[in-house]
């Protein structure tokens, strides 16, 4: 059928997935924004979203619910989140540090008790057709949503407005512009970057949900693909705003889903090469940001790679 509409299946193509492919890393950067809102930063994500993914796997195939999976893999990164701020307060403790150990760590439970559930199928998360007006099977095929990146949305504005706006937002920015300015205003400190951490660490495992129980939609040892890590340069590119940060993850979704679209158009020399886009943009994003001619502009004054 794409031979029907030419080369129009290509932007039709990289629109559906920069859709599917942008989900997770949308959840990860919200929930990486709101952690370094406070002042603390977590390379544990990419571990954090591998075991919510298997989490949520394993939970659906063994209730036969994909809602029960994705509330596990939620549980399982608040649970990743509490360690990490906890154990961050500490002193002497770097969060850097302590984030590439999580990463490792939660990589390597992920691939321990996910063995049994490789070869399981688990029911997949609802989506919803917002293409039944097109005759077009690659326009349908595109605009099938997740429920997820609908929520997402949702998140994303919510987020966006709480951090401008309310009292909540106002405490966690001091927080991390000004650990000293909380204090003295009766702020406990650690108490708010624990909090903050669970709560990106929650939605890095709902993006990891996203991935066994949607799309792909499986559980295997290499899903991630490092978009846990990817979401940090993200969040950097995105100036550490919400809203911006979804626009971010359409443009790496839709970086990732060119090589994909690319052969679904009979492109069989050197389309694999745009397969290594994303990763391209992460490192010309990370080298842009690190010139000493840019400043991190919009970094909270907390985190460790302003000092």
């Amino acid at each position: 059928m794409s031979d029907d509409i030419g080369l129009w299946s290509v932007p039709i193509a990289v629109l559906g997935g920069a859709i599917r492919v942008s989900t997770p890393f949308l959840f990860v950067s919200l929930g990486e924004c709101v952690t370094e809102k406070s002042g603390r930063i977590n390379l544990g994500l990419e571990g954090t979203l591998v075991f919510g993914a298997m989490a949520a796997y394993g939970s659906a195939y063994l209730s036969g619910s994909p809602w029960i999976g994705l509330l596990a893999g939620g549980f399982a990164g608040v649970l990743f989140g509490l360690f990490h701020g906890l154990v961050c307060s500490l002193p002497k403790v770097n969060d850097i540090a302590l984030g590439i150990a999580l990463m490792l760590l939660g990589t390597g439970l992920a691939f321990f008790f996910g063995k049994p559930f490789i070869q399981p199928s688990a029911p997949p998360l609802p989506a919803i057709d917002f293409g039944t007006w097109s005759d077009l099977p690659q326009l349908q095929a595109a605009l099938r949503i997740n429920v997820l990146f609908l929520i997402g949305i949702a998140v994303t504005l919510l987020l966006w407005w709480g951090l401008r706006n309310s009292r909540l937002g106002l405490v966690v920015r001091m927080v991390g512009d000004s650990a000293d300015a909380a204090r003295a205003m009766g702020y406990n400190v650690n108490a708010i970057r624990v909090l903050c951490t669970a709560f990106g660490s929650m939605l890095a495992g709902v993006g990891g949900a996203y991935l066994s129980l949607f799309y792909p939609g499986s559980w295997n040892e290499g899903i991630s693909s490092g978009q846990g890590l990817m979401a940090v340069a993200l969040v950097i590119f995105a100036r550490w705003n919400p809203l911006t940060c979804f626009f971010a993850a359409l443009l790496f979704g839709g970086a990732g889903a060119l090589g994909p679209a690319l052969q679904s158009v009979g492109v069989t020399q050197g389309y694999y090469l745009f397969y290594a886009a994303p990763y391209v943009l992460t490192l010309a994003i990370m080298i842009a940001t690190a010139s000493p001619t840019r400043s991190l502009a919009g970094a909270p004054g907390e985190l460790s790679i302003t000092k």
